[in-house]
Order: C-alpha cells, then sequence, then structure tokens
C-alpha cells in the first residue's frame, strides 16, 4: 500500500524526496554504482549501500555529453558527469489501497546526448494514478563505444553498456518499487527516438527478461545496430583521435580526461555521419552475447520477449533534422548515399515533389523513423499484440514555421505539457483546444495499455492484412494502411553500415 511519505527504505539505504502539491519525487536515486575510476567502461555494479539518510531532492549530474545536450528548460541546462547512473520516481501524493502501475521512461538524443530531468513527470502521474519512473544511462562513447578488444587479466571492458545501465536500471525497479507504491510485476517501459530504440533493444535483449510487461516506441529509429567489426572500428579510430596507441590503451582510457573521450567520439560520429548518410555508429552493438540479434532482426522473427507492443513515429519526423545537414539524410543526395540510386528511384516516384525541398526532407524522416518501424509493426504483430500510430497533430504555430508534426513533438501530450512554456509556445498562434484534446487523446491510450497491456477499445491491434493505424490528430481517427504506395515503395531498403559504404 502507497502511503504518503517522503522518506523510503531501498535496498541500499533510505531515500528522503520532497512532496508537492500533487505527487511526491524523489530525484537522482542511484541504481548502479557510479560508473568512474576502475568501472569506467565496465558494466554497471552495484550500488554501495549507505547508512542514514540520503537526499533525493535535486537532479544529480546528467551523463557525459555537450553541455547544451542536457536541457532542463527552455535555456537551462544540467550539469554533466560521468557519475549520472541515477533514476528519478514520481507518485501521486495520494495514498493508494493497490500498487500502482509503473511507466519506466528511457529519454532520446541519439545516444549522444539528454538528460531524464528534461522530462517532468508530475502530470502523467496523476491522470493515470500510476508511479512514473525516469532515468539516465551513459552516453556517446562511454555508453555505446566497444573497447573490449584492449580488455588484458586486470582491466575489463565490457560492451552495450548504455543498454546494461537501462537493465540495471529495471532490475532497480523490481527490487525498490513496491516502497514507493508500484507494482513490480506491472511495469511499462517507454521512450522516444533513441530512448525508442532502447526499448525495442530491451524486448531483444535475454537479460531484460521478466524485467517488464509491455513497451511504447515512440518514433524509433528502429533498425540502428552496429555489428562488432563496426563498433570496433569507432573504437580504434577513437583511440586515434585521442593519440592513445592501441597497447596503451587499457592504462591510458582510464586515466583520459572524460571531456577528452567524449569530443573525440562526438567528433568521429559527427564525421561519420557526413561522410556516410544514414549510418549511426553511437548504438547498441550486436555483440552475439548481451544483444544476439539487431532489436529489428528479433522482433520481426520472434526470437524477442513477445510483449504487446505500441509503436509508431510522427508525420513530419524529418523537419527537425532539415537545417543540419548529416543528422538525417534529407537531402537528395544524402538519401541516394544510403540508399542507393535504384531504391532512391523507387521511392522518389511514391514522393510526389520529390527531389523538391519538403519531399526530400519528408523521405529522409521517414527512411529513418517510418519504414524499420512498419516492418517492426508487421513483424512482431505476428508474436505479440501489436498498435501502431502515426502522431499527425500540429498546431498552427508549428505549420507556420515548417516544422508541422515532428520529431518528438508528441512529447507534449504524453507528459501532459499542455499549459507549461513549450505548450504554450507551440499553441501561441491557436491550436490550444485541439493540443488538450490530443493529450487526453493520447495518455487515455498510454495509460490504459500501462494499466492493462491494451489501449482502450476503440484501437485495434495491427495485422498485416489490414495494417490499422491510430492516426493521432484533432480527430483522432483510424485509417488502414495509411501511405500504401510508399510503404511498398520502401520495402526491403535497409540502413547502410559503415562495412558496406566503404565497399
Amino acid at each position: 500500500m502507497m502511503v504518503a511519505q517522503t522518506e523510503i527504505p531501498t535496498a541500499a539505504g533510505v531515500v528522503r524526496g520532497s512532496r508537492g502539491a500533487r505527487v511526491l519525487r524523489w530525484r537522482a536515486i542511484p541504481y548502479a554504482a557510479p560508473p568512474v575510476g576502475e568501472l569506467r567502461f565496465r558494466a554497471p555494479q552495484p550500488v554501495e549501500p549507505w547508512s542514514g539518510v540520503r537526499a533525493a531532492t535535486e537532479f544529480g549530474f546528467a551523463a557525459m555529453q555537450h553541455r547544451t545536450g542536457a536541457r532542463t528548460g527552455l535555456r537551462t541546462f544540467q550539469p554533466t558527469g560521468e557519475d549520472a547512473l541515477t533514476l528519478n520516481v514520481t507518485v501521486p501524493v495520494a495514498a493508494s489501497e493497490t500498487p500502482r502501475p509503473v511507466l519506466v521512461f528511457i529519454h532520446g538524443g541519439g545516444y549522444l546526448f539528454g538528460t531524464s530531468a528534461t522530462y517532468p513527470s508530475g502530470r502523467l502521474a496523476t491522470r493515470g494514478d500510476v508511479v512514473v519512473v525516469t532515468l539516465n544511462y551513459r552516453l556517446g562513447a562511454f555508453g555505446y563505444a566497444d573497447f573490449s578488444e584492449y580488455s588484458t587479466g586486470t582491466r575489463i571492458f565490457d560492451t552495450n553498456l548504455g543498454l546494461r545501465d537501462q537493465v540495471a536500471a529495471l532490475a532497480w525497479v523490481r527490487d525498490n518499487i513496491a516502497a514507493f507504491g508500484g507494482d513490480p510485476d506491472n511495469v511499462t517501459v517507454f521512450g522516444e527516438s533513441a530512448g525508442a530504440h532502447a526499448v525495442l533493444s530491451l524486448f531483444a535483449t535475454p537479460a531484460a527478461s521478466g524485467l517488464f510487461r509491455r513497451g511504447i516506441a515512440q518514433s524509433p529509429p528502429a533498425d540502428w545496430a552496429v555489428s562488432t567489426t563496426d563498433a570496433r572500428a569507432f573504437a580504434r579510430c577513437c583511440l586515434d583521435e585521442l593519440g592513445i596507441r592501441p597497447d596503451e590503451a587499457a592504462e591510458a582510457l582510464l586515466a583520459a580526461v572524460p571531456n577528452d573521450i567524449r569530443r573525440a567520439a562526438d567528433r568521429l560520429a559527427a564525421r561519420v555521419r557526413r561522410e556516410r548518410p544514414g549510418v549511426y555508429l553511437i548504438a547498441p552493438e550486436v555483440d552475439g552475447d548481451f544483444l544476439p540479434k539487431a532489436p529489428i532482426d528479433a522482433l520481426v522473427d520472434g526470437t524477442a520477449h513477445r510483449l504487446p507492443l505500441i509503436i509508431g513515429t510522427n508525420r513530419d519526423e524529418g523537419t527537425l533534422f532539415a537545417r543540419n545537414p548529416g543528422e538525417l539524410p534529407t537531402r537528395p543526395a544524402e538519401l541516394r548515399a544510403a540508399i542507393g540510386a535504384e531504391s532512391e528511384s523507387r521511392v522518389a516516384a511514391a514522393y510526389s515533389g520529390y527531389p523538391g525541398r519538403r519531399a526530400a526532407v519528408r523521405a529522409g524522416g521517414d527512411f529513418t523513423f517510418w519504414r524499420p518501424s512498419v516492418t517492426i509493426m508487421a513483424g512482431h504483430s505476428r508474436f505479440a499484440p501489436t498498435y501502431a500510430y502515426r502522431y499527425d497533430f500540429a498546431p498552427r504555430a508549428l505549420r507556420l514555421t515548417g516544422f508541422g508534426a515532428t520529431h518528438a513533438s508528441e512529447l507534449i501530450p504524453v507528459f501532459g505539457l499542455t499549459d507549461t512554456a513549450i505548450g504554450r509556445a507551440v499553441t501561441a498562434a491557436g491550436g490550444g483546444r485541439g493540443l488538450r484534446e490530443v493529450t487526453r487523446q493520447i495518455q487515455d491510450n498510454w495509460l490504459e495499455f500501462a494499466r492493462t497491456g491494451t489501449p482502450l477499445p476503440a484501437w485495434p491491434g495491427y495485422t498485416e492484412d489490414r495494417r490499422t493505424t491510430l492516426i493521432i490528430d484533432a480527430p483522432t481517427r483510424l485509417v488502414d494502411d495509411p501511405d500504401r504506395a510508399k510503404r511498398l515503395a520502401w520495402e526491403g531498403v535497409c540502413a547502410p553500415t559503415l562495412a558496406a559504404t566503404r565497399s
């Protein structure tokens, strides 16, 4: 039974949170030991227990990243550091006679930036009478570079550190969330962008078995995955960038200044995106062990966890990236380099106005997010309940600025941010009523899914014969096989790999 108190015992010690008018909050609770010193580039280790009461009222560090990535507001940023393996818990202030469903959110940011502090969870927690957990995990080289070939008898470097962090956070939820009034047997993982890809990766991770019951993937770049060959090639380039010889790597990597490692990996990742469009090397590695298969392959062939899944994308994914060359292949030359001239010709025929700017941006966004998500919708629906959506809502301000229903814009209604600064900004030119309606629709479905494993009855499951998709808009509606011609044009197109672009 949930009791309205701020001091809660966990397996490692007592934490003291803070009380608001409607919610109780605990911030920066450690779910693993700080990955510093000898633990840098190691799998997450258990938290060292503490005596007394640990204050959990302020956010700690965001994971290592460029300082502008750790946004906590429109103009405020969180300090960054390696000691960032923490999570936050938000629960309604009212006591509950029964354990509450738990939603665990994984933030996006291309596995390069982002922080759990960006996502205020109070409105979602109170509206749904649920426990919301948000977490940080290692990013960039610290979370996704594979230095394992430089391990020695005394220095071990592990793979897939960011993914291992996420599993460790879910294990913390399993072991501790009951003390906060949550039901450890009713956990839903949800995430956006790279966080949505993380959700799909957890579906494909054997170590995550039993740690969650269902997932929601909002705009996942669903076929991101790095081979061991490419991951190790990237790690070798990081060493070159840092001026570290392979024979001294074991010691030098532990002694290196954190920001030097971060900058080296960021430069390399940006260079690869510019020179080889569509290749993303900061992502989970198919290492044959912790992640046996690429998430998209595991979900399609049924070897992933056969759990209910909501998955969808936004209508105008690419517009957020169009002004930053190289982030996505949103220019005809970039798309051609990513998928080849023959595939580009077939895709172009399905996009009216291509190679015009607007059509190219739409194609680039669909290539990265919608194309592989549709593959997962069809594949996973053979083995487990699958619910597909497309987010189309765009208030007038977003339409006038050319963004439309852009990447990440669905986070505003998901977290109920209508009356916040960002909600007021996007509805400054109108659309407030529509945003409130969309917020009700999306939260009702997400929360019902978290409670029962199915969204509202009006949203049927996805099947390959009908491909029924919920179009979230004002008004929301159901459409069978939306953009069928585009879907068929993308069939057989895969994301490029570093090895393939070199050949």
